[in-house]
C-alpha cells in the first residue's frame, strides 16, 4: 500500500467518523442545566442534555442518558451553568452593526466629552464624507437640554455630521448638513415630526422623529461591503452575549436578501425573525408570496410587519393623551391618525401577516389597540397572528385589559424602565405611573409578554434585561428596593419572556425558546447560577459558550 493510499484510507475513517459522530450525537454533561418546560411553564434543571442533527432529543441524568443513547459522544460541561439560548424581541440588527463602525457616544455622561468623541472620530477617519453616529442621550448631560449645531460646528465646522439620540427617535445635526438639506426659518414641521427652533425660529439642529428624512435623504447610502460587514460585526456581537435568535424590528428588500444570502452560505449564526418596514412598497414586495415562516431551517422568517405609532419619551416625541408634566402644551407625535393606523393594520393582517406596533405614550397605545379593534371587526378572530404591540410603555390603566380582550402580545424591554427612570416621572406627572412600565400587571392579567432589549438603544447584552427585569435598579443597586417594585419580576418570569415567550411571539415555541425534546439545541454556558447568586450579580454573568443546532458558534 503506497503512501497516497494509506492517506486515502486515513480521510475515509475520519469522514465516516464525523458522520457517526454527527448521527450518533452527544451528550453534555457535567452541567447545572435550566429550562422552562411544560404546560405550566415551570422551571426544572438537569445535569446532562443529548442533542442530535441539532436537535435536544433529552435532558436529564448521565447515566439514563448514556443507558438510553448508546454510541452517543460526550461533552464535559465541567460544572458550568447552561440555560436556553436566550431570544431578544426587539432589535436592530443592523443598527447593532452600523454602532460597531460609526462614533458611538451612547451613556457619555457630559457633553464636553460628547463633543471631544465625535471631534477624535472626525480626525481618525478623514475620507468620511458624512460623519455619522449616535447614542447621545441629553438627560444625562447637566445642561440636560438638547445640544444645537453650533456645539457640533466647534469640532466638525467642515463636513456634514448625523447623529441620532440614544433612543433614535431625534438627530443632532450640524450647520453642514442643515445647509446640504436646505433647512431653513421655513421648512415646515411634518406630521408625526418637529423640527427644533430657537426663539426667533432658527432650526437649532435637532430634528424629531419624521423631520429627521430632511437630513437623511441627503447621506450617502451605505455600500454593500459596509453592510456585510456591519452585518457581520453584529453577528458576531449578538453570539457573544449568548443570544441565539433575535426579532429584528424593521427590514427592508436588500437587508432581506442579505440576511437569506449569508443563511444560504452558512454564515448566519444567529437566527432573525425580521419585521418587514411598514406596509408601503417594501410590504407590496416582501409580502409578496406570502408569510415565509420559516427558511433554512428556522435560522429566518419573515411574517411580521413593524409600525411606528408615536416617538420615544426622551425627545418628548412619545404620544400622550395628556401634555408633558414637564413641557406644557406638548402632548408628543402621532405619526398616523386613526384611518390610516386602521388600514394599514387591515392591509398587513389581511395579508397574514402579524402586525408590531411600536406604542410608547399612552395615545399611541390607545390608538394602537383601536386599530386592532377595527382589524378584528372587518377581519374576524385575529388571536391566530398574535399582534403585538411593541414597548407599551406608558399605558392607560382603563387600556391595560384591552390586551387580553383582543389577545394582543406586549412586546416590552426592561432596560427602559431602569434607563427611564430618571427621567419617566418628569415627562409624565406621578399620576400616569400606573401604566407605565406595568410588567406584573400584564402578567397577572394573563398578557404574554416578549421580552427585549430594543438595542443599540439599549446595550445588547440580554443579562441588563434580565437583571432590571428582577430587580428595577441601575447597576448600582439604586433605587434601594427597586424603581416601582411591584413590578419585578421573579427569576424564572424573567427567564420566560426572554426565551419561551419570546418564541411564542415569533410563532415558534414548538421549535426554539426551551430545551425540550424534539426542539432546536439552542443553550448557552454561562459563569455563574443565576438562580442561586445574588440579584445584584445577574447583569455580571458573562457567556462562555454559544451553541445553535447543536454547533458551537462562539467560545470566550
Amino acid at each position: 500500500m503506497n503512501k497516497i493510499q494509506s492517506l486515502f484510507i486515513i480521510l475515509l475513517f475520519l469522514v465516516a467518523t464525523a458522520c457517526t459522530s454527527q448521527e450518533n450525537g452527544f451528550i453534555m454533561h457535567n452541567v447545572n442545566g435550566y429550562t422552562i418546560a411544560g404546560e405550566d411553564q415551570e422551571l426544572i434543571t438537569f445535569d446532562a442534555i443529548a442533542v442530535q442533527e441539532g436537535k435536544v432529543v433529552a435532558t436529564g441524568n448521565l447515566a439514563d442518558l448514556q443507558q438510553q443513547l448508546a454510541g452517543f459522544n460526550t461533552i464535559d460541561g465541567e460544572s458550568k451553568t447552561l440555560i436556553p439560548g436566550l431570544i431578544d424581541a426587539h432589535v436592530h440588527v443592523m443598527g447593532l452593526g452600523y454602532q460597531q463602525l460609526d462614533v458611538d457616544v451612547q451613556g457619555v455622561d457630559s457633553l464636553e466629552e460628547t463633543l471631544e468623541m465625535i471631534r477624535e472620530y472626525a480626525e481618525d477617519n478623514p475620507d468620511l464624507e458624512w460623519i455619522r453616529g449616535r447614542g447621545w442621550n441629553q438627560v444625562l448631560w447637566e445642561e440636560n437640554e438638547f445640544p444645537t449645531a453650533e456645539d457640533l460646528d466647534s469640532v466638525v465646522p467642515d463636513r456634514p455630521v448625523y447623529l441620532t439620540r440614544v433612543d433614535g427617535h431625534a438627530a443632532w445635526t450640524n450647520s453642514k448638513a442643515m445647509e446640504l438639506a436646505g433647512i431653513s426659518r421655513d421648512t415646515p414641521d411634518t406630521q408625526g415630526g418637529r423640527v427644533v427652533r430657537d426663539e426667533f425660529g432658527d432650526a437649532t439642529g435637532i430634528f424629531v422623529d419624521a423631520t429627521m428624512s430632511y437630513i437623511t435623504q441627503h447621506i450617502p447610502e451605505r455600500t454593500q461591503k459596509e453592510n456585510e460587514q456591519a452585518f457581520e460585526l453584529a453577528l458576531q456581537v449578538m453570539a457573544e452575549h449568548g443570544l441565539t435568535s433575535v426579532h429584528d424590528a424593521r427590514i427592508d428588500v436588500d437587508t432581506w436578501d442579505m440576511y437569506k444570502d449569508f443563511a444560504d452560505n452558512d454564515k448566519l449564526i444567529t437566527r432573525i425573525y425580521a419585521m418587514i418596514g411598514g406596509t408601503g412598497d417594501i410590504f407590496d414586495e416582501l409580502a409578496e408570496n406570502g408569510p415565509i415562516e420559516s427558511y433554512a431551517n428556522d435560522l429566518l422568517a419573515l411574517r411580521s410587519v413593524k409600525i411606528s405609532a408615536d416617538g420615544a419619551l426622551g425627545s418628548r416625541g412619545a404620544a400622550m393623551i395628556e401634555h408633558y408634566h414637564d413641557d406644557p402644551g406638548n402632548d408628543g407625535l402621532l405619526f398616523y391618525d386613526q384611518e390610516e393606523l386602521n388600514e394599514m393594520v387591515l392591509k398587513g393582517a389581511s395579508n397574514g401577516f402579524q402586525m408590531n406596533i411600536h406604542a410608547i405614550g399612552d395615545a399611541a397605545n390607545r390608538q394602537v389597540l383601536n386599530s386592532f379593534q377595527y382589524a378584528q371587526e372587518q377581519l374576524g378572530d385575529q388571536s391566530e397572528l398574535r399582534h403585538r404591540v411593541e414597548h407599551a410603555q406608558i399605558v392607560h390603566p382603563d387600556d391595560i385589559p384591552r390586551f387580553v380582550e383582543l389577545d394582543i402580545i406586549a412586546s416590552m424591554q426592561p432596560t427602559h424602565a431602569t434607563s427611564d427612570m430618571n427621567m419617566a416621572e418628569d415627562r409624565v406627572g406621578s399620576e400616569r405611573m400606573e401604566g407605565a412600565y406595568a410588567w406584573q400587571t400584564f402578567l397577572d392579567q394573563g398578557t404574554v409578554i416578549a421580552g427585549g432589549s430594543d438595542f443599540p438603544v439599549e446595550n445588547v447584552n440580554p443579562f441588563y434585561g434580565l437583571y432590571s427585569a428582577v430587580t428595577r435598579q441601575d447597576h448600582g443597586g439604586m433605587p434601594p428596593g427597586g424603581w416601582y417594585s411591584e413590578h419585578r419580576l421573579s427569576r424564572v418570569e424573567a427567564l420566560r419572556i426572554f426565551t419561551r415567550d419570546a418564541a411564542y411571539a415569533a410563532h415558534q415555541e414548538d421549535v426554539l425558546g426551551t430545551l425540550e425534546t424534539g426542539k432546536w439545541a439552542d443553550f448557552i454556558l454561562i459563569d455563574r447560577d443565576i438562580f442561586e447568586v445574588d440579584a445584584s450579580q445577574i447583569w455580571e454573568a458573562e457567556v462562555l459558550e454559544t451553541w445553535v443546532a447543536g454547533e458551537k458558534v462562539y467560545q470566550q
